[in-house]
């Protein structure tokens, strides 16, 4: 059935439909890392596997990213969008039945490829749908839908997980996204956009890489550095990228535009996508299991306690939105980042003794930074590079941010276990401090304490607390510095053209290139938030 004209279905139909899409994909990112403790136990999951759980996903959704806007120029936006509603629901499906950690982690990849289907078309979508006045509404309320989404997942995951259990968080995914096939179907026009060769050599290689060297870091933490299987990883991702460095120039349509490198301004911003993500919003899966496994609180509660993070980064895009298109946007981006590295530092004072009060400060400034930075990041490159590569920059930067949430969580893992192993070691209480130290990662520190002698369960449960305080530090830190480091490379080298408008949205022309369309989606878990 061809969709109906849109003014005999009512002008804001098709923003109802594609902001169902959306709300979907956000509410599902955020809900599982609520859900990883519970997966731990049902599914005898280690740490490795819950940090696969979750970057599976990412590595889909940045791989596939600007492939997928490729594809919806030659194919239809429209019919991408919903391929993807579909592959997602279907996946999603997948994930509440599949009885291992190996199943769910298959899953939750293929549930990336229909979220980078529906991020690649979502915005062009809209952009193509409406005009003036009516296309900075429409972008508005995407905004606040997918802001609210982030908000509201890890408490409707708490809600979930208490009522049923966590595969109800997959569940809840089919009926929205049958409404919005539906829906779709109907109301949404289809549009195309320039469409070239697609380039699946450059994404196989690339994809080879980031898969590379995130498999080498989780299983380095987990088997050691130099275990012949992290360092045939390490390789094969430095040989993988070094072919898509060499093939890609010869491209007639890359994947990648290799000659933005050359500029400055467009790396620093790719340092900042990736800093972004890892410095606001990895760390927080790793927080997850402290407040659940060692707090030994629900999962409602966990998520609540995180909430404020999200809630301020709401609050402050839109009280600071309307100002943004005053100012050039490398300094709100600069300064975001800075305040969510000093939030992250502001929570390296955990103690034994600490309770989920000790993180709240934190939380504020860094969801304050995030409300800063996460709005402007796109409006920083389009900028910063030639109008003619705006859409391809665009892209990238979105695809590096996606990719910053993985490597984030796979180097703070290493980090996580690392620190609670070398606490047990020194602790002297464990036998063999390998064995608890991965027990306690993957969220039975419970468990752990209560297989203890009677007559040691008090010391026992000091020393693990101690470890996951002294884990939380380190990881804080680290996740810290990073997001420091990426705000002081934009405020140091991206000097970006910029004259004040009038509105504080910038209007996409309709004729530009396949990914310019494309918004910035937050590698969102416990917390995130997602900006128009």
């Amino acid at each position: 059935m061809d969709a109906l004209p849109t003014h005999n279905r009512g002008r804001w139909w098709p923003l109802v439909a594609i902001c169902l899409g959306t709300f979907m994909l956000l509410v599902d990112v955020t809900i599982v890392s609520v859900a990883l403790p519970s997966m731990a136990g049902d599914l005898h999951a280690g740490l490795s596997s819950l940090q696969w759980v979750v970057d599976a996903y990412a590595l889909s959704l940045a791989a596939l990213l600007l492939l997928s806007g490729s594809l919806a120029d030659r194919f239809g936006r429209r019919r991408v969008f919903q391929a993807g509603l579909i592959v997602f629901a279907s996946a999603s499906f997948c994930c509440a039945l599949a009885p291992t950690a190996g199943l769910l982690i298959a899953a939750r990849a293929v549930q990336g490829v229909g979220a980078a289907a529906m991020f690649a078309t979502n915005a062009a979508l809209l952009n193509a749908t409406y005009k003036g006045q009516d296309r900075g509404v429409a972008f508005g309320v995407w905004g606040a839908v997918t802001g609210a989404a982030a908000a509201l997942a890890p408490i409707l995951g708490g809600l979930l997980i208490e009522a049923f259990d966590w595969r109800a968080i997959f569940l809840v995914n089919l009926p929205i996204a049958a409404v919005a096939i539906v829906m779709t179907q109907r109301v949404l026009s289809e549009s195309r956009g320039h469409s070239g060769e697609l380039d699946w050599l450059g994404a196989f290689w690339f994809t080879l890489s980031a898969g590379g060297v995130t498999f080498a870091l989780i299983h380095g933490g987990e088997a050691g550095w130099g275990a012949t299987t992290t360092l045939v990883a390490f390789a094969v991702a430095v040989v993988s990228l070094l072919v898509f460095l060499a093939v890609e120039p010869r491209r007639r349509s890359p994947l990648m535009d290799l000659s933005l490198l050359r500029d400055r301004s467009f790396v620093a911003l790719m340092i900042a996508a990736v800093a972004l993500a890892a410095g606001a919003f990895a760390a927080l899966i790793y927080t997850q299991l402290w407040l659940q496994s060692v707090l030994n609180m629900s999962a409602i509660d966990a998520g609540l306690v995180v909430a404020p993070l999200a809630a301020v980064a709401f609050a402050a895009s839109a009280g600071i939105g309307r100002f943004m298109h005053r100012i050039p946007p490398q300094f709100p981006l600069g300064l975001g980042l800075l305040l969510i590295g000093i939030g992250s530092l502001m929570r390296t004072d955990f103690a034994a003794s600490s309770s989920w009060g000790v993180m709240i400060p934190g939380l504020v400034i860094t969801g304050l930074g995030v409300g800063l930075a996460s709005p402007v990041l796109i409006s920083a490159t389009l900028g910063a590079v030639d109008p003619a590569r705006t859409g391809m920059a665009s892209g990238i930067v979105n695809t590096f941010r996606q990719l910053g949430f993985a490597l984030g969580i796979a180097a703070l893992g290493t980090l996580f276990t690392s620190r609670i192993e070398t606490s047990f070691a020194r602790s002297g209480v464990f036998a063999d401090p390998h064995a608890a130290a991965a027990q306690a990662s993957q969220g039975a520190a419970q468990e752990l304490i209560a297989s203890s002698p009677p007559h040691s369960q008090a010391l026992v449960g000091h020393a693990v607390r101690a470890a996951y305080a002294t884990s939380q530090n380190s990881i804080y830190l680290f996740a810290g510095v990073t997001a420091l480091v990426g705000g002081a490379a934009v405020l140091a080298f991206v000097r970006a053209s910029f004259q004040p408008q009038p509105e504080a949205r910038r209007e996409v022309s309709e004729t530009e290139g396949p990914q310019t369309g494309q918004t910035q989606l937050e590698p969102l878990h416990a917390g995130g938030s997602a900006r128009a």
